[in-house]
């Protein structure tokens, strides 16, 4: 039997995952050893593997097969527009992308004004406002703190992760809009879902159970 090779997100959603994974059976100890410097951790027994990776590269080793099944937010499998299978939404790290600036930019976006749209994802900021609000905007992509744009000139909204908006109120800001809300979800390679079909589904179908 071959390894089933799982690519987790780095950080709160990996030890999400492993607790949701533990719940159907699913260890894997050599996770917890924080000083390990192991990229990729074993269950010998279950026949699987896993290692962690940066958000924005989970859907990438799931397309091309290096991993079989990611755990990634919604979020990056927008932007990231891999060809894969989204499976399971599994309901934990949720928020919301919105649009989001000051007060006064509302009208601009009523009016499709033509205007400056700063954001970290530019193929779902692209995809709103074109396709789906079909006002033209100008997209900047930024990679630090979006927060900045609107109140330095650079932009008149932001197109970003809004969880508590908090950080947007300190700033003056506030949610304009809301372009689609997000959590963690599973992500299979389309080939492994024909040849591991079996096992993949028994996973899946554990995993609905506890959710």
């Amino acid at each position: 039997m071959r390894y089933l090779t799982f690519a987790l997100t780095k950080g709160r959603l990996a030890n999400k995952t492993l607790e949701l994974l533990e719940q159907i059976g699913i260890t894997c100890e050599e996770m917890k050893d924080k000083s390990s410097r192991k990229l990729i951790f074993v269950n010998e027994e279950l026949k699987l593997k896993f290692f962690l990776a940066k958000g924005p590269d989970v859907p990438t080793y799931v397309e091309y097969g290096a991993a079989d099944i990611g755990v990634v937010g919604k979020d990056t499998i927008d932007e990231e527009n891999r060809k894969l299978y989204e499976v399971l939404d599994l309901g934990f790290g949720k928020c919301r992308m919105c649009v989001c600036g000051p007060a006064e930019a509302r009208a601009l976006l009523q009016n499709q004004e033509r205007i400056r749209v700063a954001t970290k994802y530019p193929r779902i900021a692209k995809d709103y406002f074109y396709n789906r609000k079909s006002q033209t905007v100008e997209i900047i992509k930024l990679n630090g703190s979006i927060e900045l744009a609107p109140i330095v000139g650079l932009s008149e909204v932001i197109v970003d992760i809004v969880e508590t908006g908090a950080t947007l109120r300190e700033n003056g800001l506030e949610v304009l809009e809301e372009v689609c809300p997000l959590s963690a979800r599973v992500v299979v390679n389309r080939v492994s879902m024909q040849m591991e079909s079996e096992r993949i589904t028994r996973i899946l179908n554990a995993l609905k159970e506890v959710l």
